[in-house]
């Protein structure tokens, strides 16, 4: 299989998820002891979430590509970036090195077609919700209606992420809102909702949402497996 080659630490708790899945995945395709070729850098999140902060996304671009070639010289074969909000500079990151990069937006809007969707809500971060980066990929690419919540609504799904789900909290609360925060776009229209943070689905479960989910971390991590199993290297 290829290595695959991991930027985590966007938090490390939706790393965790990240690892754990496609190693999972690896032993249900492969059997026996068979498990993931994987490499990881992993930021100090408190780092990235103030630049993030103060909106200097030069100088998170700029640490994106060091981790990138990092591990590209480590013997990455692809990169998969961790996080939804941190594609943000996917382009920069990916024309820096010489291995693919695999958008996180791409396994995810093919699920989503899969299923025959073409109207879908996105729960995310202020800043993938609000910016064009993710949401313009998912329209652009894949001709998806992309519905984001009102601005109280989305005011309060990013200060869950930053303040409960990315250091492991979970609150019942949190949950309700976000079910009531789903339920509000279900009525205007979606058919069903991306949880397009990669801590989300920590908090949020199928069974917990009127409209099917797409996790983007489940479906980001099952599609690095695809591409590493798909792809053999022949053995020297």
């Amino acid at each position: 299989m290829k290595t695959i080659g991991l930027i985590g630490g966007l938090s490390w708790e939706s790393s965790v998820e990240y690892y754990r899945i496609i190693n999972q995945t690896v032993r249900e395709k492969l059997g026996g002891l068979h498990s993931a070729q994987c490499l990881m850098y992993s930021f100090d999140f408190a780092e990235i979430e103030a630049l993030q902060h103060r909106g200097d996304w030069e100088a998170a671009t700029l640490r994106m590509i060091v981790a990138a070639q990092q591990l590209e010289h480590g013997g990455a074969d692809f990169i998969v970036i961790c996080s939804n909000t941190m594609h943000k500079m996917a382009g920069a990151v990916e024309q820096a090195v010489s291995i693919p990069l695999l958008h996180i937006a791409d396994p995810t809007a093919e699920a989503i077609q899969t299923h025959g969707f073409s109207t879908v809500a996105l729960l995310a971060t202020g800043y993938t919700m609000e910016q064009d980066f993710y949401k313009g990929r998912l329209v652009e690419k894949y001709g998806l209606k992309v519905i984001i919540p009102n601005q109280a609504q989305r005011n309060d799904v990013h200060r869950i992420i930053y303040e409960e789900l990315v250091v492991g909290v979970i609150q019942p609360e949190s949950r309700a809102r976000y079910q009531e925060i789903i339920g509000d776009l279900a009525v205007q229209g979606a058919q069903a909702v991306i949880l397009g943070c990669t801590e989300i689905g920590l908090l949020i479960k199928p069974e917990d949402s009127i409209l099917p989910t797409f996790d983007t971390t489940l479906l980001h991590a099952q599609a690095a497996v695809e591409f590493a199993l798909a792809h053999q290297i022949e053995p020297q």
